[in-house]
């Protein structure tokens, strides 16, 4: 899916599936996406034979960062419904897809797949009567593995 060209993609166009295929409407509709990345830990190991004074690098677990998703309050349960079936101890892993989508809309252009996924916090507010913001909510997420296509 990956689409090549000579300059970078502006990053205000996106699409989440949570899992059920659908990324259309307010419930897969998000305002912003926290990073997604992941890191590779590294095992320093050295014989005391070496020759070398520095020790081997050797590549060791993979990590994937938890990715948060927030958006306006629009009185959807779905968020907090995925995260209630998980507390109440039926933990419910989903691939959870986001994609970027290019300005003029024609299609995605490059996937994340956030595999095996399941909400670990859910947050609501700040509520303020003197404010003129827009409620927020959030869902954080942690996944085993990250895929990009």
């Amino acid at each position: 899916m990956a689409v090549l060209r000579e300059h970078p993609y502006g990053r205000f166009n996106f699409l989440v599936d949570l899992g059920s295929g659908n990324t259309e409407g307010p419930d897969a509709g998000f305002q912003e996406c926290s990073p997604i990345g992941m890191r590779i830990a590294v095992a320093e190991y050295r014989n005391g034979n070496e020759r070398e004074n520095a020790p081997r690098k050797i590549p060791g677990l993979t990590r994937v960062p938890d990715i948060t998703l927030k958006r306006g309050i629009v009185g959807s349960l779905t968020l907090f419904d995925w995260i209630r079936t998980v507390r109440d101890g039926a933990v419910d892993r989903r691939t959870v897809t986001i994609q970027l989508v290019a300005e003029d809309h024609s299609g995605p252009v490059l996937a994340w797949r956030l595999l095996r996924a399941f909400p670990v916090a859910y947050v609501a507010g700040p509520l303020d009567a003197r404010g003129g913001d827009v409620a927020m909510e959030e869902l954080t997420l942690s996944c085993e593995r990250l895929e990009l296509e």
